[in-house]
């Protein structure tokens, strides 16, 4: 089972490499749950359409992968992404660590960490380097986040006619 486990976190990889949103999203199991540093506890398509959203908003956005390794419930992968922050116009390289839990050979549990600091001194700028460290912009972050989230889940759900 570690052979396919580690097969899938390189499918799920590659197609984000190529902002195919629609094979990650096949890469997770109904009842996943997705969290790291600005989006919290997603689940299920919550979580896809946060994927979906990133792939298509992204349009400079390039990312590697290595250290690929899983078990046949547990597996890891380490990435980096480069692109623009959208709201600022800055640069970013953002390190992730991601860690995932398996369930009936789909990703189950997905939690991506990386230093939020680091991240926001990129992304803000001057106000990043001040404020970063803090849970004050932690949480604007978060929730300026959720809102742009929740947005394009209605107008996904619209544009379905959900």
């Amino acid at each position: 089972m570690s052979e396919a486990h580690a097969e899938l976190i390189h499918k799920f990889y590659k197609a984000f490499q190529e902002r195919d949103a629609e094979t990650m999203a096949q890469c997770y199991h109904d009842e996943v749950v997705f969290s790291d540093p600005v989006f919290t506890n997603l689940k299920g398509e919550q979580a896809r359409n946060m994927w979906r959203m990133l792939c298509e908003r992204g349009k400079d956005l390039t990312l590697t992968y290595s250290g690929v390794e899983a078990d046949g419930k547990f597996g890891t992968a380490l990435w980096d992404a480069h692109y623009t922050f959208s709201a600022s116009g800055r640069k970013v390289h953002n390190i992730i660590a991601a860690q995932l839990e398996f369930k009936d050979g789909l990703i189950y549990r997905h939690t991506d960490t990386f230093n939020f600091y680091r991240w926001a001194r990129q992304a803000l700028g001057f106000s990043g380097v001040l404020l970063g460290w803090t849970p004050f912009l932690r949480n604007k972050v978060r929730s300026t986040a959720a809102r742009g989230l929740s947005k394009y889940c209605e107008k996904r759900a619209a544009s379905k006619g959900d």
